[in-house]
């Protein structure tokens, strides 16, 4: 029999505490995000003032970083390399996305979920979603 572990509600709590606080630290907002294995919403955060876009960028983060168990800036940089690079839309899913801020948690090796942050420049997503993932596995 197939035994699978999934995030739950606190694990998402430790991970939101974590990335809003170092996003208030920066004096910005966000809207964070932390997903089961199947990349479905556990939990969501709309810092008072982030973009409205946000919302979906941020939950199809992390829905693409848990379903190809690794960081979104990952799948963006196959999909636009020069000579290998190809369509997004091959995946077949509309929902995959290439931009850096969406992380996979894994435990013992496997995906129990992910975190995901949208709003800040790629570069401060990808570090804040790096705090929401040493929040939850240390």
């Amino acid at each position: 029999m197939n035994q699978s572990s999934t995030l739950g509600h606190a694990e998402a709590q430790q991970a939101i505490a974590a990335m809003q606080a170092e996003i208030a630290r920066r004096g910005k907002v966000a809207v964070i995000v932390v997903a089961d294995p199947h990349g479905e919403l556990i939990a969501l955060l709309r810092m008072d003032g982030a973009p409205l876009p946000s919302i979906n960028i941020a939950m199809n983060k992390a829905y693409t970083a848990a379903r190809k168990g690794e960081p979104t800036r990952n799948v963006g940089q196959k999909v636009r390399d020069p000579e290998k690079g190809f369509d997004i839309a091959y995946y077949g899913d509309a929902r995959f996305v290439g931009w850096g801020g969406g992380l996979p948690v894994r435990v013992n090796g496997q995906v129990v979920g992910a975190v995901a942050v949208s709003g800040l420049p790629e570069t401060e997503d990808m570090d804040v979603a790096e705090i929401g993932v040493k929040a939850i596995v240390g």
